[in-house]
């Protein structure tokens, strides 16, 4: 299958990051046909393990732009900012987006629930990382395409009472 790519983005989410870092996490990975693992770890302190002895890892903190890794991935998984989420989305990668329940006021939690239930992917805790792993089935995701601006601003000129511009006619 290939490379997994793991992100934090700018945020601090040890939780992830150590949750993704245990030898039944790794094995459930490789038994899904991933062959490499890589953590983009941001601020946080924990740092993985890279000689696991089941798969290459490596990490980084931060990149200028996480678009190679995304492109190199097979799976991506992410924390729940939205701008992750989307890169990921439009790369057409099978995603699992971790949810930071620590969070308050998560609306976090709220763009991963709807993601998942459009099944565009899988979104999951830290504490349920493995099961997410094992049950997932890329066949059941379904392909994210992004809505057309045009009509949202459409949509907010019917609602203002804006009048068509002439090139809508």
């Amino acid at each position: 299958m290939g490379e997994v790519f793991v992100t934090v983005g700018t945020t601090l989410f040890d939780a992830l990051i150590r949750a993704l870092d245990s030898v039944k996490v790794v094995t459930a990975l490789a038994r899904k046909g991933h062959t490499s693992l890589v953590f983009q770890i941001g601020k946080g302190a924990y740092k993985p393990y890279v000689d696991n002895g089941i798969m290459p890892t490596k990490y980084f903190d931060f990149a200028p732009s996480l678009g190679e890794c995304m492109s190199k991935a097979s799976l991506v998984i992410s924390h729940a900012g939205s701008g992750s989420i989307f890169e990921a989305l439009r790369a057409k990668k099978q995603l699992v987006v971790v949810v930071n329940d620590l969070l308050m006021d998560n609306h976090q939690s709220e763009l991963a629930s709807e993601l998942s239930s459009r099944k565009h992917c899988v979104a999951t805790t830290p504490e349920k990382i493995l099961q997410a792993i094992e049950n997932l089935d890329s066949e059941s995701l379904v392909e994210y395409v992004p809505g057309d601006p045009v009509n949202v601003a459409r949509g907010i000129d019917d609602v203002l009472g804006v009048p068509p511009a002439l090139s809508d006619e």
